[in-house]
C-alpha cells in the first residue's frame, strides 16, 4: 500500500518549535511526529511512502537519511514544492498514483488504523474516505432561536455537536482528474467531486487523535505518550 504525506507547511501556529524545526520532526516523546506516523504506516502494510516538502525539507530529508530512523522495507519518496500548492494539488508532484493511496497531513497522530481504512474505502467504491472524528463545542452565549423576528426559543450556553475531518483521505485515482494544476485545497476536491455526481463518504473514528497545531495541541499529544509510550507505534484501531 501507498501513503503521501503533506509536510511542506510553515507551522507558524506551532512557533518556536517551528521556527528550527519542520512541524513532522517536532518530537512528540522520543521520536518526531512523522517517524510516528511511518511506523504506523510500515505496521500496517505500507511500503512507499511520498512526502511533499518545502519549509525546512532538508532537515526532514536528512533526518531519514539514517536509515535506523526509517522502518524496515519501507521506501521514501520526496516530491519539493517550490511553492504552496495546498492540500491537494500537491498530488500532482507525485508519480503514477494509479492504485488507491492514503493522503495525510505530517502533524496527525492518531491510533487509527490505515490499513483498516484503505479496506472500508475499496469495500465502498467511493472516489474519497474521509477519516471523521466527533468533536464537541461550546457556545459561550445565549442562543436565540425565532423565526421572522418572533422569539421561539432561547438556548443558554448550548453544545454544538459536530463530525469533523481528521486531516486523513483515502482516495481512487480517479479523483486526481478533479484536481486541476497549481494550488488546490481540499475542501475544494470534495466540493468538484459532489459536483461531478462522485460519491465521498467518511470512515467515523472513535479512538485518540491529534491535530498538533498550536503548543497546547503538542503538550496533550506528549502527556498521551507519556502515559502510553506504544500508542502511536502500530496496530491502529477502527
Amino acid at each position: 500500500m501507498r501513503a503521501v504525506i503533506l509536510a511542506g507547511g510553515k507551522g507558524s501556529r506551532l512557533r518556536p518549535y517551528t521556527l528550527v524545526l519542520p512541524k513532522p520532526l517536532v518530537p512528540v516523546g522520543e521520536r518526531p511526529i512523522l517517524e510516528l506516523i511511518l511506523r504506523q504506516l510500515a505496521a500496517e502494510g505500507f511500503r512507499h511512502v511520498d512526502l511533499c516538502v518545502g519549509h525546512l525539507g532538508g532537515l526532514i530529508q536528512t533526518y531519514f537519511a539514517e536509515r535506523a530512523n526509517v522502518p524496515d522495507g519501507m521506501r521514501l519518496v520526496y516530491h519539493w514544492e517550490d511553492q504552496p500548492l495546498g492540500t491537494a494539488g500537491a498530488l500532482h508532484q507525485v508519480e503514477d498514483l494509479g492504485e488507491p493511496f492514503i493522503a495525510m497531513n505530517g502533524d496527525i497522530l492518531t491510533d487509527l488504523s490505515y490499513g483498516g481504512l484503505m479496506r472500508s474505502h475499496a469495500e465502498s467504491g467511493a472516489a474519497l474516505t474521509i477519516a471523521t472524528s466527533k468533536r464537541d463545542h461550546q457556545v459561550s452565549l445565549g442562543v436565540i432561536e425565532h423565526s421572522d423576528g418572533v422569539v421561539t426559543d432561547y438556548i443558554e450556553k448550548p453544545t454544538m455537536h459536530y463530525e469533523v475531518s481528521m486531516g486523513i483521505y483515502a482516495y481512487s485515482p480517479r479523483v486526481l482528474g478533479h484536481i486541476p494544476r497549481g494550488r488546490f485545497d481540499f475542501p475544494d476536491v470534495v466540493r468538484a467531486l459532489l459536483e461531478a455526481g462522485e460519491t465521498v463518504r467518511t470512515h467515523p473514528f472513535e479512538g485518540t487523535w491529534f491535530d498538533i497545531g498550536t503548543p497546547g495541541d503538542h503538550d496533550r499529544a506528549v502527556a498521551t505518550v507519556t502515559e502510553s509510550p506504544d500508542v502511536f507505534l502500530g496496530g491502529g484501531n477502527g
